[in-house]
This record gives structure tokens, C-alpha cells and sequence, in this order.
């Protein structure tokens, strides 16, 4: 197992961090290194200058319309978008919903959704839980019925994560109760604008409305945009959800958050108590062999070998660390980390009190936020399990 980045590698590291520090808007910089609130602008306009560079479908083959790096190049990639401040890129459409359309859709499918999403200009949702159906995701009851060459789809979606954005939502539907659970589900992609379709914003503590609900009132859906087989979606659902758990692990944006963690610590005069240094520490030995096992992942695909199946395992730490930089973040900035004040931030105010600094406004409300990562994608005692059964069968 070799580690080390080849020359060639490193070369396209420097190209990667020469374009993205000339091509990233500063002010979306700032807003990122800081934990300001990014609008739908800032993150659809980050994707649209990826996508005009072709690279926003990072991880696309050449033969779908992307740049066809290897997972080398494309963890080099993500690694210098992170530290020099570049949004997260939205994962529904490219990182998520694009990859079952390649594995399953049709040939007039591909062609039809992946230009939209590669470009960055359709901006898609997920439509997987519902009220009772999180982590349980084979019992979710939203129906689709077949009525000739259309589908009638009846029922809600919760916790739509930018739904109020969202133009296309990819959806797991029951179209049949016989037999287990999972056989009756279909893979189904839904015009956001269709009538039927509505969209209401889900209030978190923080004011944001990052989540939605999403209820579906005798919406018709043409068949053709059934992807794959009918009633075989819980396999392509699998396939996306290997996506999702790998992405949340986000070991370059723990990276970059480490070391605002240390900037906080330093400002608030914490850098010289060794206790907390001692947590610091903790975390930075955590985010370390968390890139170590992404990095092995990475070596025994460029070696040939059987990539390993860790999609759950990277889900579980990634997401711990998250919440451990950011309750570390929120303890050193102290009684600075609570005032938030939704219109004042709305009107531009953040931080900007005696003794108070830009980035902590937002600290306290990042901490709660982040109390979610460990549930979604896939709750970490389910994903637990699921180890388990893997190493010891």
C-alpha cells in the first residue's frame, strides 16, 4: 500500500489550487472559512463555474461528460476546493441522483438529466424520508400508481434537505405491498413544478430553513421517468446511499475546520491551556486516520485491487468528528459562541459586538445543526450494525 502522491498527482494539485484561488468568488471564500450563511446564489453560482469548467461532475467518466480523473485526482480536487473556502458542492444532483442515472437509466434518460446537472443549472432534491420512515427507509408509503403511460404519486417526503430550491427531485415510491418491503419500491424522477407539488420550509432553531417538507397530491409523473426496472429501487437506492455515507465523511472539510478550530482557540487566548490543546489534539489524531482510511481506499483502487467497502464506517467517523470540531469551536469561543440574532444577520450584522469577533455568530447554531449527522444518511447504530455483520458475518 503506497500512500504517497505520484509527481503527476502533485502537479495536478498545483493546477487544481492555481485555477480555484483564481476562479473562487472571495467573498463566498470569506463567507465559508467564517460559517456565514451561503445563498442559493453563492452555492449555485460556485457549481455554475465548476460546471463551465467542466468539473463539477468531478467524479463523472469521460464518457458521461466528466473529466474523467481518477479517485487520486478527484480526492486532490476536493481536498483544494476545501481548504481554499469553496462551498460544499450541493450532492443531490451530481454526487447522488447523476450516478444511478448512469448505472440505470436509459440512453434518452442520460441524455435528457446529466447536461443539466453537470452544468450545474438544474438544481435537484432527494425525496427519500418520510414521517416514519427514516433509517427504516423500506417502509416508506409514498404511492405511485400506474395509469397508463403516466404515474399518479400520492403522499410527503420530510426533511428535504434546499428542497425550496429544488427544480427535479429524485424519488423512492411503493408501487406494490406484496412480498418484503423493499421489492415494492421504484426509483422515480419528479418535475418539482408539477401541480400537486408543494414545498413547505421547515423552521430549524437557528431561523435557516435548510429542511422541507414535501407533499405530493395526485401528481403526474410520466412512466418514462421511471428509472430502471419497476419495483426494483431499493437496489438503486443502495447504490446512491454508498454516495451519500462516503460524502458525509468530508475528511477535507474536517481539515479545514480543524484548523479555524485552532484560529478560535488562539483569538480567545485557549491555545496555551493544555487540557484543551489536549482535545485539539485528540480531534486532529481522529481527522488524520480518517484520511488515512479514505487514502487506503484510494490506493487499492489505483492498484487494481477491490476497493473496500467502508462506505458505512467512513459515515460513522466522518460524522462524530463533525460534531466533535464543532462543540469544540462553540466551548472556545464561550458566551461569544450564543448571541444569534436572525434579522441582524439577514441585514449583514455578524459578530460585530465588543469583543466580538465574525467568527462566532454563528457558532452556537452550527453546533445544534450539526447534532444531525450522525442520524442522517443513515442513523451510526444502524450503520454500527452493519459493520458488524460485515467483519464478523
Amino acid at each position: 500500500m503506497d500512500l504517497a502522491f505520484t509527481p503527476e498527482e502533485q502537479a495536478f494539485r498545483d493546477e487544481v489550487r492555481a485555477w480555484v484561488r483564481s476562479n473562487l468568488p472571495p467573498e463566498i471564500s470569506h463567507k465559508v472559512h467564517n460559517a456565514l450563511r451561503l445563498t442559493r446564489d453563492d452555492l449555485q453560482g460556485w457549481a455554475k463555474i465548476l460546471g463551465k469548467k467542466g468539473w463539477l461532475a468531478s467524479g463523472w467518466p469521460q464518457q458521461f461528460g466528466g473529466p474523467g480523473w481518477t479517485a487520486v485526482q478527484k480526492h486532490l480536487f476536493e481536498e483544494e476546493c476545501a481548504l481554499a473556502g469553496a462551498p460544499r458542492v450541493v450532492p443531490f444532483g451530481p454526487v447522488m441522483v447523476a450516478p444511478v442515472i448512469m448505472a440505470y437509466g436509459t440512453p434518452e434518460q442520460q441524455q435528457r438529466f446529466l447536461p443539466g446537472i453537470a452544468s450545474g443549472e438544474v438544481w435537484w432534491s432527494q425525496g427519500y424520508s418520510e414521517p416514519g420512515s427514516g433509517s427504516d427507509l423500506a417502509s416508506v408509503k409514498t404511492r405511485a400508481e400506474r395509469v397508463g403511460n403516466k404515474y399518479i404519486v400520492n403522499g410527503q417526503k420530510t426533511w428535504t434537505t434546499l428542497g425550496q430550491y429544488g427544480e427535479w427531485i429524485f424519488c423512492l415510491v411503493r408501487t406494490s405491498n406484496e412480498g418484503k418491503p423493499q421489492t415494492g419500491i421504484s426509483f422515480l424522477l419528479i418535475d418539482m413544478k408539477s401541480p400537486g407539488v408543494t414545498v413547505r420550509p421547515i423552521k430549524l432553531l437557528d431561523g435557516e430553513c435548510e429542511v422541507n417538507e414535501v407533499f405530493f397530491d395526485n401528481v403526474e409523473v410520466p412512466a418514462e421517468n421511471l428509472i430502471g426496472e419497476e419495483n426494483k429501487g431499493w437496489t438503486y437506492a443502495k447504490h446512491l446511499l454508498s454516495h451519500e455515507r462516503t460524502n458525509i465523511a468530508d475528511v477535507n472539510r474536517a481539515k479545514r475546520e480543524l484548523e479555524r478550530l485552532k484560529r478560535i482557540a488562539k483569538a480567545e487566548g485557549l491555545w496555551d491551556d493544555q487540557r484543551f490543546r489536549d482535545q485539539i489534539a485528540l480531534l486532529e489524531v481522529d481527522v488524520v486516520a480518517l484520511e488515512m482510511l479514505v487514502l487506503r481506499v484510494l490506493s487499492a483502487e489505483k492498484s487494481g485491487k477491490n476497493s473496500l467497502d467502508i462506505a458505512g464506517l467512513l459515515k460513522i467517523k466522518g460524522s462524530e468528528i463533525q460534531q466533535r470540531y464543532a462543540e469544540l469551536m462553540m466551548l472556545a469561543a464561550g458566551p461569544f459562541a450564543l448571541p444569534f440574532i436572525e434579522e441582524a444577520m439577514e441585514a449583514g450584522w455578524q459578530g460585530d459586538f465588543p469583543g466580538g469577533s465574525v467568527a462566532h455568530a454563528p457558532l452556537a447554531s452550527t453546533y445544534f445543526n450539526m447534532r444531525k449527522t450522525t442520524i442522517y444518511g443513515g442513523s451510526n447504530e444502524v450503520q454500527r450494525n452493519i459493520v458488524a455483520q460485515t467483519v464478523l458475518g
